[in-house]
């Protein structure tokens, strides 16, 4: 089955990416107003000193900063349509280009504020209203002053930024645009193109014969460019290590956590506390083997449902029913907002040839939410949609009632909205479904979800912990040696499954690494939604509220002080213990409803 080109698709199901700029040439002149901005924001070096400055300075920053976020995302999503494009690819590389340049030109900034010194702020912001907006970036600024250099040497580190992006974009444009996977013969004897967009839903075919093939062709393709993969990668982390001690931190890590204001004990503890949680994984390994009849369980085996979904993968246009639905307990106002995805172009559905796998949710302050999926009709793909959305929703009511240096929430928060939004949908089909086979598979699934999102990304986040330190040892990051690490993680995490050379070298496929010590929050936002969700579904209103407040805080406040106020607290054990609690409890239910059978 061919996949359709974007010019033969309904428009119905593309995003309408006019709404940020009605065509190129309006991003054009947008482009060229960019330059002068810059000038103007870089104009104020040097007068930082007075509140008029001060002021004024930061007007200018969160003018420019703000039509350059405009015009980067309209390119890059735009290049994203298909990577393949050389028109969107030089848009979004001199959109790159001019947001370096503007880091440069305003790397004054922070030294200069660290130059006047809290005591001259907080008499500015007594003496000057209107510098209340930037007080958190303020702040954020003066935190940095034990990692903040010379204006000359902060300058020379931003023009460093292009440089410095490069592995990620080499990786892209590898592994979404250049390779290509061939085809597998389907379940029907027919021939299917496989792409990254249809990988795990082919490992989720009934058809053993179909997933071992899938899997082993997918692979292929990374071992022909392992050794490129692992040179891309190590130039990664060396560029974080290279940051971060250019700014003294102790590691690349203490940089990530510092800057998000998270304690790099609330990461060692959730890697601890899926450790001691991992029996309930292996006794989930275990249930799986039998369920499938297999001799041994193999990684191409790990996807595939325990027991039948009774057709629960819907198309599109009833997955949009059922996601608005299900999260009816947030109330009119929440299912009203969000209608506006289905009907006014945020979304774009499916696949097409070029198209950037997976899926995000992206856009630019002053414009509605967009999101980008590669919707295939299965139940993963549905609460794909539902996780995007709470993405978009977050960004919608952050947007809404923050001003723009006070909208953008940090990464520690990111992915609590999308993962509640699922929780909720999830338990309101549970609730709603009387068939005990779609019972199953729904236990099945959240299994599934907790397996991916906890223990998967927890292994991703023990990973790079253990690479990052190899390399600030002096290890040599070389593809045996990433993939050996690899490989005894997953003989620890999945025990009981066949540990073979093509599951050694999955981190070859994992773009998050190029974003470093950013999966860890997968699975800590994974708990924090958990909480949420419950809370939400308890049908207490004032629950509701803090939630819905929590929404509209973007990054406000501290991270940790904002999920305190809404009723979670991260610096405490209970959200990952009680996730992980609930992933026994699920585990057991499906056991007994099996048992039934």
């Amino acid at each position: 089955m061919e996949r359709k080109t974007r010019a033969q698709m309904d428009a119905r199901y593309q995003w309408r990416l006019e709404d940020l700029y009605p065509s190129d040439a309006r991003w054009e002149e947008d482009f060229a107003a960019a330059r002068p901005a810059i000038e103007r924001a870089a104009a104020y070096k040097g007068k930082l000193g007075t509140k008029e400055g001060l002021l004024g300075a930061l007007r200018a920053y969160e003018a420019v900063s703000l039509l350059l976020t405009r015009l980067y995302s309209y390119a890059h999503m735009r290049r994203d349509e298909d990577n393949g494009s050389a028109v969107y690819q030089a848009l979004t590389d001199r959109a790159q280009a001019l947001l370096v340049e503007l880091g440069a030109a305003t790397a004054y900034m922070t030294p200069e504020i660290l130059s006047v010194g809290r005591q001259a702020v907080e008499e500015f912001f007594r003496q000057e209203p209107a510098l209340a907006p930037y007080r958190r970036f303020i702040e954020g600024q003066l935190r940095m002053q034990a990692h903040t250099l010379s204006p000359a040497e902060e300058r020379l580190l931003a023009q460093a930024g292009e440089m410095a992006s490069a592995p990620d974009t080499i990786y892209s444009m590898l592994t979404d645009a250049d390779f290509t996977f061939g085809s597998i013969t389907g379940e029907d004897g027919e021939k299917v193109e496989l792409t990254s967009g249809r990988f795990i839903p082919l490992l989720q075919s009934a058809d053993r014969r179909v997933r071992r093939e899938a899997y082993e062709t997918y692979y292929k393709k990374y071992r022909e460019f392992s050794n490129t993969i692992a040179a891309t990668y190590s130039a990664s982390v060396k560029k974080d290590i290279f940051f971060a001690k250019a700014r003294g931190y102790s590691s690349s890590r203490e940089e990530s956590l510092f800057e998000n204001e998270i304690p790099e004990s609330v990461y060692d503890a959730l890697i601890e506390a899926v450790h001691r949680h991992l029996p309930a994984m292996h006794k989930y390994l275990a249930l799986r083997k039998k369920a499938l009849k297999v001799d041994q369980l193999h990684f191409y085996d790990i996807y595939a449902p325990i027991v039948p979904d009774d057709g629960m993968g819907v198309d599109y246009e009833t997955a949009c029913a059922m996601v608005t639905e299900g999260l009816a307990p947030l109330g009119d106002r929440y299912v009203k907002d969000l209608s506006q995805a289905f009907t006014q172009g945020w979304i774009d559905v499916y696949e097409n040839p070029g198209k950037t796998s997976g899926a995000y949710s992206w856009g630019a302050y002053g414009a509605h939410p967009y999101v980008l999926l590669n919707y295939e009709k299965t139940l993963d793909s549905l609460f794909t949609l539902a996780h995007e959305l709470g993405h978009s929703m977050h960004t919608y009511y952050s947007n809404q009632n923050q001003s723009y240096l006070n909208s953008d929430y940090p990464l520690f928060l990111a992915e609590i909205a999308s993962t509640t939004n699922e929780a909720i949908v999830l338990e309101q089909l549970k609730k709603k479904l009387t068939q005990k086979q779609q019972l199953m598979a729904l236990c099945n699934y959240q299994l599934e979800q907790m397996r991916g999102t906890v223990y998967r990304q927890t292994l991703f986040a023990e990973f790079e912990r253990e690479i990052h330190r190899m390399a600030m040892r002096g290890e040599a990051l070389t593809c045996q040696a990433l993939t050996d690490v690899y490989r005894r993680l997953n003989q620890e995490y999945y025990k009981g499954v066949e540990i073979d050379d093509d599951i050694a070298i999955e981190w070859m496929r994992i773009p998050h690494f190029y974003r470093a010590f950013y999966v860890y929050q997968y699975a800590t936002g994974f708990s924090a939604a958990v909480a949420f969700s419950r809370r939400v579904l308890s049908g207490d209103e004032r629950k509701r509220d803090q939630y819905l407040s929590f929404l509209s805080a973007g990054g406000s406040k501290p991270p940790m002080e904002i999920l305190r106020e809404a009723g979670v607290d991260m610096e405490s054990p209970e959200p990952v213990e009680e996730c992980l609690k609930t992933f026994e409890e699920t585990l057991d239910m499906l056991i007994r409803l099996m048992e039934e059978e």
